[in-house]
């Protein structure tokens, strides 16, 4: 999967998210309460909420919060509800960027993701200028510390699992599945006692954009305001 190199991205923000847990927490919590009101609270029954926990679990969201999140949503009284708005556009230097979001404020999203855009180099496109150009992957990453199994053993049990491709790095493996296998493969690996850094549904650009120096620093601004949003569920860009 070139230039997806999401490991790094974990690793490099792993200070800074310690330091929004909280922001991190609510987010979760949204993701979870809206999958429970749209499928119910049963994980076994209802695969969106399944993924929606085991990225509560992989952030070490406490129970607590994510038993409220669940008992909230399968309140019959009440009435909120999230809608998923996906935006698409192009950052400084000409990077593709996915917006995914969850909201109960559909006027206040648009207006914050636009405004994020427009102040940091950005234009807004519409539905598809550049979803076409990523692929819906589902993606984990096993941290190598600790693990017995070398590059070579770890590829074959993936495989066996029904993975389609894994990328290897000193510190991680990362492993990418066809949206409709993640999670048969990601119960495979769990039953095989691996324990999972990251695991969840991602999009993978097909190819990647060089980025230089008089647009980094602008494009990495754009992309903190997107991801600081709370309405803001993940960003997904094609920058190398």
């Amino acid at each position: 999967m070139s230039g997806h190199n999401k490991w790094s991205k974990i690793k490099n923000k792993k200070g800074a998210e310690d330091a929004k847990r909280g922001a991190i927490f609510n987010k979760l919590s949204i993701e979870i309460f809206a999958a429970a009101k749209a499928g119910g609270g049963d994980p076994a029954m209802n695969a969106s909420l399944r993924l929606a926990l085991d990225k509560a679990k992989a952030a070490n969201m406490p129970k607590d919060n994510i038993n409220r999140a669940i008992k909230k949503a399968t309140d019959a009284g009440d009435t909120t509800n999230y809608d998923e708005l996906t935006y698409e556009g192009y950052g400084p230097g000409g990077v593709a960027i996915l917006v995914h979001t969850l909201t109960d404020n559909k006027n206040r999203t648009d207006t914050n993701i636009h405004v994020a855009f427009s102040r940091n180099g950005g234009n807004l496109g519409s539905s598809g200028s550049v979803s076409y150009m990523f692929d819906r992957k589902g993606y984990i990453a096993i941290d190598r510390e600790n693990l017995a199994q070398d590059e070579d053993a770890m590829f074959e049990a993936v495989i066996e699992a029904g993975a389609e491709d894994m990328k290897t790095s000193e510190e991680a493996f990362e492993i990418y599945t066809d949206p409709s296998e993640f999670t048969a493969v990601k119960d495979a690996l769990q039953a095989s006692n691996f324990e999972f850094a990251d695991a969840r549904l991602v999009m993978v650009p097909q190819n990647t954009v060089a980025v230089d120096e008089s647009h980094s620093t602008q494009l990495e601004q754009l992309i903190e305001r997107l991801e600081d949003d709370d309405d803001v569920q993940e960003v997904f860009t094609n920058a190398e």
